[in-house]
């Protein structure tokens, strides 16, 4: 590692630590090497970092939406009230208008067409809270932007260059509606924001203390007059940029901890990217990928088709699924999976990265059977049904991938010479891995 990658590396662990002992206090309930990390706040961290995406779910009162906003405070250099101001929560009565942006009456009164966009729209740090409280109709209305950064209004956009989405989610209740699919499939990881425990939960109360200075109202004041004023939003975008600067100067002083600069999140992320798996977490990931989407009578699994009784596959996942997992997926878990290991200082991605990654980019993309659900709900369990099942998903495909990893990899590398022009005779196997390798040479030939 680089002195200046080390250096940014420190920053990160230290305001993963500061965060983790001052601001959002928990418990560790992810394991990974020799290292222990609470995941909701180590996924959040995370997805700053990465221009990802996120929903949290849980009880009432548990955090959700506070790991969120001291993340993007202390990743993104903004106070703290700025990001309570930028927030959409989540409700039937909620309008384009509110999330989005709104006409300039005045101007519009002149004849022109002129959009104030809203501190959502402009801030590339973005929360929605309780995002299932919106109706379904109401959730299209920030598809694109939560997909691609791109908002629109009347004829009118801006594209957020770099941005992170953090949503929040109850657990089902009265109030609340389904969350879409194609909403739901944009989001990279699901983590749960747990209940710390009565020691932890009586010591929650004293970080107020450290709400007051991450508020600092001029700052604030500040930030809003630059959100507000009739410019092109490339210009503010740079005069944000330089006001973040003051503010991360003036809480490096006062709490004695560096945030990030626009460049170093940059940094950061082409340092993550670099990072190459290694041949076990390639041919894992691959196996997984083939396990969730794999279907002998189909060519793929689709939502409105069912398995036939009997399916020679039938002990595989692929048979107790009904959706096939979308090409988004593999991108979430390369990209976490690189995020980890530098998280870590590793050089390499492993199977262990690659494992403690797949259960939170899994869990809210995969639509299980209901028989399949219901031989699972009454398990004891520390995790809520959806990781739950996908953890279990994940330690059943590496068990069958660690009693022939050594076949599969000499499968996927017979694969990679006969692409070459190579005569290499296939590797034969029983899994779906094998038979989406015979597939794919069947139509290169």
């Amino acid at each position: 590692m680089s002195s200046q990658n080390g250096a940014l590396h420190a920053r990160v662990r230290d305001i993963y630590g500061f965060i983790q002992q001052n601001l959002y206090l928990n418990r560790p309930d992810l394991t990974v090497g020799e290292e222990r990390f609470n995941s909701a706040l180590l996924f959040s961290l995370l997805t700053a970092l990465n221009r990802g995406k996120q929903i949290i779910i849980g009880e009432p009162g548990l955090g959700k939406t506070t790991s969120a906003e001291y993340i993007c405070a202390l990743t993104y250099r903004f106070p703290l009230g700025l990001i309570w101001a930028s927030e959409v929560s989540g409700h039937p009565e909620q309008t384009e208008e509110k999330i989005i942006g709104r006409p300039d009456l005045g101007r519009l009164n002149m004849g022109e067409e002129v959009v104030v966009w809203s501190y959502f729209a402009q801030l590339p740090v973005k929360i929605v809270d309780e995002l299932n409280r919106l109706p379904e109709t109401k959730q299209s209305m920030i598809l694109n932007g939560v997909d691609r950064g791109n908002w629109e209004y009347l004829n009118d956009v801006i594209i957020n260059e770099e941005y992170c989405l953090f949503a929040t989610a109850n657990y089902q209740d009265r109030g609340t509606n389904t969350i879409i699919p194609p909403m739901i499939d944009r989001f990279d990881v699901m983590v749960e924001s747990r209940h710390p425990g009565a020691n932890i939960a009586l010591e929650i109360g004293m970080k107020d203390r450290y709400d007051s200075i991450l508020r600092d109202r001029g700052f604030e004041r500040s930030f809003k007059e630059l959100l507000l004023a009739r410019r092109d939003y490339d210009e503010k975008v740079e005069d944000i940029e330089r006001k973040s600067e003051e503010f991360g100067e003036r809480m490096a002083d006062v709490l004695e901890i560096a945030m990030l600069s626009r460049e170093d999140r940059r940094r950061i992320r082409a340092a993550m990217a670099d990072i190459p798996f290694d041949l076990d977490a390639n041919a894992f990931l691959r196996t997984v990928i083939a396990e969730l989407s794999f279907c002998c009578k189909f060519g793929q699994k689709r939502s409105e088709e069912d398995c036939d009784e009997g399916c020679h596959y039938t002990n595989f996942l692929c048979y107790h699924l009904a959706n096939c997992v979308s090409n988004r997926f593999p991108i979430s878990v390369r990209t976490y999976s690189q995020a980890l290991a530098w998280m870590m200082g590793e050089t390499e991605v492993s199977v262990e990265h690659v494992k403690a990654v797949l259960p939170y980019t899994l869990a809210h993309r995969v639509q299980w059977k209901d028989d399949y659900v219901f031989q699972k709900q009454t398990a004891t369990r520390r995790d809520p049904l959806q990781i739950y099942m996908a953890r279990q998903a994940v330690s059943e495909i590496y068990r069958r991938y660690n009693e022939q990893n050594h076949h599969i990899k000499s499968a996927l590398a017979a694969a990679y010479h006969v692409y070459n022009g190579e005569e290499v005779e296939p590797v034969e196997g029983d899994h779906p891995i094998y038979a989406e390798i015979r597939r794919d040479l069947e139509e290169r030939s």
